[in-house]
C-alpha cells in the first residue's frame, strides 16, 4: 500500500463517517498558534476550536497535516524512524462522538479491508491506568469501548501517566488517552518486548487523545463542558507497517532520494548521509514552500540549520556542488499532487536553495580546513567553544554541524562555551542596537543602578506630551557633565521597538521668563527593562536635587514626526508583505523624526515596481484616513487576533497591541508611539532599497513634509537637468542615452586616433644600455584601460628590446604603466620592480609581472617625477 493511498483511504473513510476533510496548515502556525515556531501536531491548527475561541467549520473534521520536530533534527538518520518533516492523518470531534465512537472507528479503520487491513489479532491497545497524583483510577470507559469492540483483555495494556495522559502544557484542557499497536510477530524484538515498552517488535502507529479534563494552576483536574477527541496516526510509520521494510526510509517516499544521493555521490556513501539528505530535502522544500526564508533568527535558522547539514553531508559523499535543486525537483515530483502548493512555489523553493547553497558552499571548505586544524588540536578530546563559536561566526557552520563533525571523530563540542560566548554576541548585539546605544557602559551601569532606587517611571507619554508637577526620585551627576535623572512620571519615550528617544526638556522653580526659573534640555532617555532614565546636561541641571517638583515637555514637532513615521513603518511592512510575500518578517528598523529604515527577510532586492507598488499601497492607506488605536491585552488573545510581534523581542502576559484600520491593514505588538490617524502622516517616500546583510534588505523612506520636500527636490533637479540637456523633462532620459551613445563614440576615436599615431608616441626615444629602446612620456589620455593597451601596443611596435614608460592623468588622480620587450626581461629587467620605485613619488604603489606592470597614486603633480624615476631604474639596471 503506497503512502498516497494510505492518506487517501483515512480521508476517506472519515469523510464516509459525516467528517469534513480539511487541507493541510502551513507549517508556520502564526495565524493559528503564534505560539510555536513550527506546527508539530495535527491538532494545532485546530487548537481553537478545541478551545471554544473559534466555532469550527463542522464538529466532526479528519486531516492530512503536514508537521514539523525541531528536536528531531540531530536525531535523523541514527534511528530508522525519526524524521523532522512528517505527515499526521488524524480525526477530530468537538463536542460530537467520544470515546466509545471513536474506539470503534479507529478499530474498524485498522481491520476492515477497506482501510489498513490489519489481522484483528495483531493488534494490541494500551489505555490509561491511573495516576494517584491526579486522582484518577483506571480508564475504565476506554477498556470497555475496546471490549466492546472485540479486543480481548489480554490485548488491553494499562500504562502509566507519562503514556497515556495528555496534556496541552502545565494548565488547560487534558485527558487520558489510547495508542494502537502493531504486532509485528514473534521474530522481532526480544521476548520481553511488550507495547509501550522499548523493543522493536510492536510498532505504535494511532493516539487517541479524549479530552475531558482542564488542569488548573494548583494541578487540580475539572472536566470540560465539552468533551472533544484529537487522534494522530502517522502516515510515515503506517507506510514502514504496510510496506513491509524496517525503517521509514525504505518506504516509498524516501526510496527515491536515496537513490539520488547514490546516483550523485562520488565517494563511498553511508547510510546516515543519505538519510539525512533525503529527509532534510524534503524539510526544505515544504518549509520554503511555507513562506520560510533561510535566516539567523527562529524558524528562518531551523531552515538554515537543515539546509546546511545537507550541504555538507552532500559535500562529504562527494556530490558536486549545486544538488540541492535536484533534490527539490524529487521531492516535487514525490509530494506536488497531495501538496499542489509546492509546484506552485517552485520557482520560489529554487531560488531560495540556490541562494543559500552558494553562499554556504562559499565557505564550507574553508570553515572545513579550520575543523581539520580545529579537531587536530583538541585538547582532551573536546572542541573549545570558542572554536565552535569561530566555525559559526565566521563560517555559518550550525552548532550542530560541528557537532556531528566532531562526533564522527569520536569528539565532543563544549556546548556550554559555545552557548556563552553566542550569549555574548546577543548582548552586544542588543547592546548596539538600544537605548543606551551612545551611552558608555559606566553611564549604562550608572543607569541601572539609578532605576532600582525608586519604583519605576510611570509613562504618561501616550496621552500627553506635556507632564505638569513630575516629581525627582532619583538623580546622579557624573563625571563628563551629564546628570542622569528619574522622574515618577515622564511623557517622554525611551529608546525602544526600533523607535529612538524623544528630545523635551525639564523646567521648574517657577514660570519661564521669571526669577527663579531653570530649564535643562533632555539630551537622551534611556530605556532600563521596563523603567527609564534622562540625561541632562550637569551645567543646566545644577540645583536639582530629589524631590524637586518639575513640568517634563516632549519636543512636539519631533515626536509628531517620529510618531508618523513610526505609523508609515507598520504600514510598510503591511505593504511588503502583500508586494513580496507572507514570508516578510521585520529583521531591525531605526524610527526618528528625521526618516524611518525597515530591514526585513527577502533574498533579493525590489524591482522598481514592486517599490511603486509598495509606495502607492501606503500612500493609499495614509489618504484614507483610518483610525490608529491601541489597546493593552493578554498576550495570547493579541496572537490569536493575529497580531505580529517582533522576533526576538521578549514580551510579558499582557502587551500593548497596534491596530490601524479594522486590523485588517495592520495589527502588531508595539510600544511605540502613533498618529491618531493615517491621514497625519501626509505623504510617503521610499529613498532607497537595498541590502543590509544576507537574505535580509533595507528600505529608507521619509513622511510628511520631509517627503514633499524629497519630491519637489527630485522635481527640480529634472527640470535643471532637462534644462542643462536643453530638452524637455519627458525626453530626459532618451536624451542623456542618446549624449552617453555620442560620448562613447567620440572616446572611442580619440584612442583609435592615439593608437593609429602610436609611430608619433615613441618617435622620442633613447637607447638602452646592451641593445633596445626607451620611451618614457606623459599621454593625454582620460581612460586607464586605454592607457595600458596604449602601452602594449607602443611596446610591440619598439620590439622585443623595447621598452615603454606612459603616464597619464585619470580624472584627478595619477596612473602609470611599465611595459617590457621580453629580451629585456631575460636581462633581469622587471616591471613591477620599476614601479614599485616610482609610485611612492606619486602618493601611491602598485605592481605586476614581469613584462607589464601598474601603479597608481594621489598626486597629479608627482606624475612626472615618477616617469622620471622609472626611466632612471629601467637604464641604470639595464646598464648594470
Amino acid at each position: 500500500m503506497t503512502s498516497d493511498e494510505i492518506r487517501e483511504r483515512f480521508l476517506s473513510y472519515f469523510e464516509g463517517k459525516g467528517h469534513l476533510r480539511r487541507p493541510s496548515a502551513s507549517l508556520v502556525p502564526a495565524a493559528h498558534d503564534p505560539s510555536v515556531l513550527l506546527t508539530t501536531a495535527g491538532m494545532h491548527p485546530l487548537k481553537d476550536y478545541f478551545l471554544g475561541k473559534e466555532q469550527p467549520p463542522a464538529n466532526t473534521l479528519t486531516s492530512c497535516q503536514k508537521c514539523f520536530r525541531t528536536g528531531d533534527i540531530e536525531n535523523v538518520g541514527v534511528t530508522d524512524r525519526h524524521l523532522t518533516m512528517f505527515e499526521m492523518l488524524g480525526n477530530f470531534s468537538i463536542g460530537d462522538y467520544f470515546k466509545q465512537g471513536a474506539v470503534e472507528m479507529a478499530w474498524e479503520f485498522s481491520t476492515s479491508p477497506e482501510g489498513l487491513g490489519f489481522a484483528p489479532e495483531s493488534v494490541w491497545v494500551t489505555v490509561f491506568g491511573g495516576d494517584e497524583e491526579l486522582g484518577l483510577g483506571p480508564d475504565e470507559e476506554a477498556i470497555e469501548a475496546w471490549k466492546s469492540v472485540g479486543v480481548p483483555s489480554e490485548r488491553i495494556v494499562l500504562a502509566g501517566r507519562e503514556d497515556n495522559f495528555w496534556q496541552a502544557g502545565p494548565t488547560g484542557p487534558c485527558g487520558p488517552c489510547s495508542e494502537l499497536y502493531f504486532d509485528r510477530g514473534p521474530d522481532v524484538g526480544g521476548p520481553n518486548d511488550a507495547p509501550a515498552g522499548e523493543g522493536e517488535r510492536y510498532l505504535e502507529f494511532w493516539n487517541l487523545v479524549f479530552m475531558q479534563y482542564r488542569m488548573g494552576e494548583d494541578g487540580s483536574l475539572t472536566p470540560l463542558p465539552t468533551q472533544n477527541i484529537d487522534t494522530g496516526l502517522g502516515l510515515n510509520r503506517m507506510a514502514l507497517i504496510k510496506q513491509g521494510v524496517s525503517n521509514v526510509f525504505e518506504t516509498d517516499q524516501f526510496t527515491p532520494l536515496i537513490e539520488l544521493g547514490k546516483q550523485l555521490a562520488t565517494k563511498e556513501v553511508d547510510d546516515r548521509a543519505l538519510r539525512i539528505l533525503a529527509d532534510h530535502s524534503r524539510a526544505m522544500t515544504f518549509l520554503i514552500g511555507d513562506g520560510v526564508v533561510p535566516s539567523n533568527e527562529e524558524r528562518g535558522y531551523i531552515l538554515r540549520r537543515v539546509m546546511r547539514r545537507a550541504i555538507l553531508q552532500g559535500s562529504r559523499i562527494g556530490i558536486p556542488a549545486g544538488f540541492l535543486p535536484k533534490y527539490v525537483d524529487a521531492v516535487i515530483e514525490l509530494m506536488g499532487t497531495a501538496y499542489p502548493d509546492l509546484v506552485s512555489e517552485k520557482d520560489t523553493i529554487l531560488r531560495w536553495v540556490v541562494a543559500e547553497e552558494e553562499a554556504f558552499g562559499r565557505t564550507l571548505e574553508q570553515g572545513t580546513k579550520l575543523f581539520e586544524e580545529v579537531a587536530a588540536n583538541a585538547q582532551g578530546g573536546v572542541i573549545s567553544g570558542d572554536d565552535a563559536f569561530k566555525l559559526h561566526d565566521t563560517f555559518g557552520f550550525p552548532y550542530d554541524v560541528t557537532s556531528d563533525l566532531a562526533e564522527e571523530r569520536g569528539l565532543r563540542v563544549d556546548e556550554a562555551g559555545f552557548e556563552a560566548r553566542m550569549a555574548k554576541q546577543r548582548e552586544q548585539s542588543r547592546a548596539g542596537g538600544a537605548a543606551l546605544t551612545s551611552a558608555t557602559p559606566g553611564l549604562r551601569d550608572a543607569a541601572a543602578t539609578l532605576a532600582t532606587a525608586t519604583e519605576p517611571t510611570r509613562f504618561t507619554g501616550y496621552d500627553e506630551l506635556h507632564t505638569v508637577d513630575a516629581r525627582v526620585t532619583a538623580l546622579e551627576h557624573l563625571e563628563g557633565g551629564r546628570t542622569l535623572v528619574k522622574l515618577d512620571r515622564s511623557p517622554l519615550y525611551a529608546t525602544g521597538g526600533g523607535q529612538i528617544a524623544d528630545s523635551g526638556e525639564l523646567s521648574w522653580g517657577g514660570l519661564p521668563d521669571t526669577p527663579g526659573a531653570r530649564n535643562a534640555p533632555v539630551g537622551d532617555v534611556m530605556r532600563v527593562g521596563d523603567d527609564q532614565i534622562l540625561v541632562v546636561d550637569s551645567t543646566a541641571a545644577a540645583g536639582l536635587s530629589v524631590g524637586e517638583v518639575v513640568d517634563a515637555e516632549v519636543d512636539h514637532a519631533a515626536r509628531f514626526r517620529t510618531q508618523g513615521n513610526h505609523t508609515a513603518t507598520h504600514l510598510l511592512q503591511s505593504a511588503l508583505r502583500e508586494v513580496v510575500g507572507d514570508h516578510v518578517r521585520q529583521a531591525g528598523s531605526y524610527v526618528g523624526p528625521d526618516k524611518l529604515r525597515f530591514d526585513f527577510n527577502h533574498g533579493s532586492g525590489l524591482s522598481a515596481d514592486e517599490l511603486r507598488q509598495v509606495e502607492d499601497l501606503v500612500n493609499g492607506w495614509i489618504a484614507a484616513d483610518q483610525p490608529v488605536r491601541w489597546q493593552i491585552l493578554p498576550i495570547d488573545e493579541a496572537k490569536s487576533r493575529g497580531a505580529t510581534a517582533l522576533f526576538g523581542e521578549k514580551y510579558g502576559d499582557v502587551v500593548r497591541m497596534v491596530e490601524i484600520g479594522d486590523g485588517n491593514w495592520s495589527r502588531e505588538l508595539c510600544g511605540g508611539t502613533h498618529v491618531a490617524r493615517t491621514s497625519e502622516i501626509g505623504a510617503f517616500t521610499i529613498l532607497s532599497e537595498s541590502s543590509s546583510s544576507a537574505n535580509v534588505r533595507r528600505i529608507e523612506a521619509l513622511t510628511g513634509p520631509a517627503a514633499v520636500d524629497r519630491l519637489r527636490e527630485a522635481q527640480r533637479l529634472l527640470l535643471d537637468a532637462a534644462d542643462a540637456a536643453r530638452t524637455q523633462p519627458e525626453a530626459l532620459a532618451e536624451t542623456i542615452v542618446g549624449l552617453r551613445e555620442q560620448l562613447k563614440a567620440a572616446e572611442k576615436a580619440r584612442r583609435e586616433a592615439l593608437t593609429a599615431n602610436v609611430d608619433d608616441l615613441i618617435a622620442e626615444r633613447d637607447d638602452v644600455p646592451g641593445g633596445g629602446a626607451i620611451v618614457a612620456r606623459t599621454i593625454d589620455i582620460d581612460d586607464g584601460k586605454a592607457l595600458a593597451e596604449l602601452a602594449g601596443r607602443a611596446q610591440q611596435t619598439l620590439g622585443t628590446a623595447g621598452a615603454v614608460v606612459f603616464g597619464a592623468a585619470i580624472g584627478d588622480k595619477p596612473q602609470l604603466v611599465v611595459a617590457l620587450g621580453p629580451e629585456l626581461v631575460e636581462r633581469g629587467l622587471n616591471a613591477g620592480a620599476v614601479v614599485k620605485a616610482a609610485a611612492p613619488l606619486m602618493g601611491g604603489g602598485g605592481g605586476g609581472r614581469p613584462n607589464v606592470a601598474q601603479a597608481g597614486g594621489k598626486r597629479v603633480d608627482g606624475l612626472g617625477e615618477a616617469i622620471a624615476e622609472a626611466r632612471r631604474v629601467l637604464l641604470e639596471t639595464a646598464g648594470a
